[in-house]
């Protein structure tokens, strides 16, 4: 699949899912600051060719990661709630055998060749922004502690303070209220960092992730 192919997908992807009135620019209540989370040990450390925002597929392959596709949007905005435009979201995450393209990582588990683990998007001038990735697997941390699914987060723009965080998966409800990193925060920020991936009935389920950054 060419670049350009891969870019319309993305753009026929974001329409389809405004179509559906699942809208990109629904605001939140609130605008308090996004809780951070650590950054973790498994920061991309080899800058990789293919960093755009479709994780699903690699560059110059035809074959597609393993796992359940979901898409996860939302908007940046200010503390006043003023969506912010051109700031760079990163996104890094297991494959579904929870496994990092790492060489850190411990786990025993396969790499997806076909995964590309890490992704990069420019929010537009709506503050928006979109990523096609998979569910990540959990994964054993320590012999008393199982990570469950999540997908880690960095925002930069200059004049504000970049934000680390990570996002949970509404439906792992037992892992997530065991997580010694989700239960480092208020009940209002784990609620907050916690995404709802809703159904939709004509494509991968759509998680709604809005993020507020501090000005400088």
């Amino acid at each position: 699949m060419t670049d350009l192919n891969r870019r319309n997908l993305i753009r026929n992807t974001v329409l389809a899912a405004g179509t559906l009135g699942l809208s990109l620019s629904a605001l939140g209540n609130s605008c308090d600051i996004t809780a951070t989370q650590p950054e973790g040990s498994f920061f991309p450390e080899n800058n990789q060719k293919d960093k755009d925002n479709d994780l699903t597929q690699v560059a110059g392959s035809r074959r597609l990661a393993l796992g359940e596709v979901v898409l996860m949007k939302g908007l940046v905005k200010d503390q006043e709630c003023k969506p912010i435009k051109g700031a760079l979201v990163e996104i890094w995450q297991a494959c579904e055998s929870g496994k990092y393209n790492h060489s850190g990582d411990p786990n025993n588990a396969a790499l997806d060749p076909n995964f590309q683990y890490w992704g990069r998007a420019i929010t537009n001038e709506r503050g928006e922004y979109i990523f096609k990735t998979i569910k990540p697997g959990e994964y054993q941390a320590t012999s008393t502690w199982v990570r469950p699914p999540h997908i880690h987060m960095k925002v930069h723009l200059r004049g504000h303070q970049e934000l680390i965080t990570q996002v949970y998966f509404k439906e792992n409800k037992r892992l997530n209220d065991l997580d010694r990193l989700l239960n480092s925060v208020s009940p209002k920020e784990r609620e907050d960092l916690t995404v709802d991936f809703k159904k939709n009935a004509t494509g991968p389920r759509i998680g709604t992730f809005n993020i507020t950054l501090n000005a400088l």
